[in-house]
């Protein structure tokens, strides 16, 4: 399906763009400490992207250290509860459910009638063999949502990978106009083990993100270009279905994958659905 002339030249103005400066930059005023320029930003964005303030942990601006703490606030107790089933698989993140469904000759959709290589996507074809006529499900996250990544369900770290990239929007719109759009964006992909067999998490970049981080490694910092692989099989790193697991500091997207074609969606899953984080999406099969 070719894209609408809006989107191209909503897609060709984002490739003129100096979209890692601006991204930096922006980041670093996201940072600011002083107080009349943080409470501003704060207020715009409540304001502007309809933000619900009241289900943060703290509703008062001066517990905000800088704009990007506020980003990435955290949520009173019971605000999100975690799916109890021990077959649920739960929703990593607020946002919106662009596509899920079969990972079909290492292929997931994009958007319809564009799809991508999840070899590429992870960085690594060994790993995306695993994958292959598995499932996924791409969420989005707007500016609006809570910003934090959770674990869909349990598991134990087993390794990361940072690969460098752009940082494209990743809203409908480039999704639409944008060929192989996660795959250009910087991403971080985690890779982990359960008792039901591994499974992968993918944060992806994008426009004006100043940084991912995850709980076991703080800032993931931009490298030099080169992608970035650590093993953490050593380091033990169990985590509980909806557990923490990282943030974004504005709005991007969180892919998950499994093998083996192994869940059962949810009736009331389907592309451009809301979900939030804790909310059940699926179940394995036994």
């Amino acid at each position: 399906m070719k894209p609408s002339p809006a989107i191209e030249l909503f897609v060709a103005l984002q490739r003129v763009l100096p979209k890692t400066w601006l991204s930096r930059t922006l980041g670093r005023i996201a940072e600011s400490r002083r107080p009349w320029l943080k409470n501003a930003l704060i207020r715009a964005a409540i304001r502007h992207f309809n933000i619900n303030f009241a289900e943060a942990a703290s509703t008062d601006l001066a517990s905000y250290e800088h704009f990007n703490a506020f980003f990435t606030r955290a949520l009173r107790d019971g605000v999100r509860p975690i799916h109890s089933s021990e077959q649920a698989i739960v929703s990593p993140a607020d946002g919106v459910i662009s596509q899920f469904g079969n990972i079909e000759e290492d292929r997931l959709i994009q958007a319809k009638g564009v799809d991508y290589s999840a070899a590429q996507l992870l960085g690594c074809s060994t790993a995306a063999a695993c994958y292959s006529g598995g499932e996924f499900a791409t969420i989005y996250l707007s500016p609006r949502d809570y910003h934090r990544v959770h674990m869909p369900c349990a598991g134990r770290l087993v390794s990361s990978r940072y690969i460098p990239g752009e940082l494209f929007s990743v809203n409908e719109k480039t999704a639409i106009g944008l060929p192989d759009l996660f795959v250009r964006n910087e991403r971080l992909v985690c890779e982990f083990d359960s008792e039901r067999g591994p499974f992968a998490l993918v944060l992806v970049g994008a426009m004006l993100v100043a940084g991912i981080e995850t709980v076991w490694g703080g800032h993931e910092q931009p490298g030099p270009g080169e992608v970035r692989e650590r093993d953490h099989r050593d380091a033990e790193l169990n985590f509980a279905r909806g557990d923490e697991i990282g943030r974004f500091k504005f709005g991007s997207t969180v892919i998950v994958l499994f093998p083996d074609n192994r869940l059962d969606w949810l009736n009331i899953i389907e592309p451009g659905c809301s979900v939030l984080m804790g909310e059940q999406i699926a179940s394995e099969e036994r």
